[in-house]
């Protein structure tokens, strides 16, 4: 497996937590995100649910990092994620901005990760009919 399937897997093992948190355990999740806000079991479930299917994104993306629509909707998930958590601090003040931090590096490193490998994982076609 290639570095960057290698760093999605374990992107993918960190969302599982926040899934985890989302359906069991909301307090952790509201101190390890959304920590000045007050949070439902609903709204743990519905973000738990959420960050399944882009943890789910991530796995699969590890293993296919040739498949195009499936690299761009991976890290599409990462550019949504990002943009949700930047509103949450910037406009809604529900996150403090060490939670910030954490997404960031994550969400940061892997939008960066992608767009330099963006054309390094595409399937080659070096035999030429002539």
């Amino acid at each position: 497996m290639k570095p960057l399937g290698w760093w999605l897997m374990l992107v993918g093992l960190l969302r599982l937590a926040s899934v985890w948190f989302g359906f069991f355990d909301i307090w952790a999740l509201r101190l390890a995100v959304f920590s000045k806000t007050t949070m439902t079991d609903v709204h743990g479930r519905t973000f738990g649910v959420w960050t399944f299917l882009t943890c789910t994104l991530c796995f699969l993306c590890a293993f296919n990092l040739d498949n195009k629509p499936l690299y761009t909707a991976t890290f599409l998930s990462f550019i949504y994620a990002f943009g949700h958590f930047l509103t949450e601090y910037f406009i809604y003040h529900t996150m403090a901005i060490a939670n910030l931090t954490t997404v960031g590096i994550f969400a940061g490193t892997s939008i960066v990760w992608m767009l330099l490998q963006w054309n390094a994982h595409q399937p080659r076609n070096d035999l030429k009919v002539e």
